[in-house]
């Protein structure tokens, strides 16, 4: 038998990014709403329903609160993600030249050492890593308040940019290699906006812990 602690109590993750997503003053408001009506369908209709329905809620709620805090300040958000961008080419940019620099210093050990010289060419992919994770937390720094709907909106362009520059380059080139990179670049976006949410999160925990 189902323990009745189970009917309600809706999916966490789903209320971690409806809390993400809502400003401090309004997450209770809104959660509670969201878990009355979840309590209810669990009632009436089962926990799979109430499930199912409270992440159809999330998506829309998601979608709402972007919206809205995009309309409230559409000029600053799109600044701040568009000096995302402008960080994010100087920071590639200051990798490829200090890695560049490395390789030229040492192009006698690198010789030498080719197997060496692969493996760190392979960890460049934790640079890249790092670097959007930067990008994304340093604008998310910038726009207190607004953190998750710059780091989308930067996401989002960079996300549609890559899919955009690839089918491109693949339909003149005819080669299939720049749609099998599109996950990787579409995993830039989600790394932006990673960093984004622990910004947030940071914030959101300090905010908690301070006294009144």
């Amino acid at each position: 038998m189902t323990d009745q602690a189970d009917f309600v109590q809706p999916p966490r993750a789903a209320v971690w990014l409806v809390s993400l997503f809502t400003a401090a003053e309004g997450a209770e408001s809104i959660l509670g709403d969201l878990l009355e009506e979840y309590s209810h369908l669990a009632s009436k209709s089962g926990v799979a329903f109430a499930r199912n329905w409270y992440w159809r809620q999330t998506v829309k709620t998601i979608a709402h609160l972007f919206g809205t805090a995009f309309r409230l300040a559409p000029w600053s958000t799109t600044a701040a993600a568009a000096g995302g961008c402008l960080l994010l080419k100087f920071v590639m940019w200051l990798g490829d030249k200090l890695l560049s620099a490395v390789t030229d210093r040492y192009l006698l050990f690198w010789s030498a050492h080719f197997k060496a010289y692969i493996w760190m060419l392979n960890g460049l992919g934790i640079e890249h890593f790092i670097a959007f994770m930067f990008v994304g937390s340093v604008v998310a720094l910038v726009v207190k308040g607004r953190e998750m709907v710059t780091t989308m909106t930067l996401g989002l362009f960079l996300g549609t940019m890559a899919v955009a520059g690839s089918i491109a380059m693949a339909t003149r080139t005819g080669d299939d290699y720049f749609l099998w990179r599109l996950p990787w670049f579409l995993a830039d976006s989600l790394v932006i906006v990673t960093g984004g949410a622990i910004v947030r999160l940071r914030r959101s925990a300090t905010n908690t812990l301070r006294p009144d």
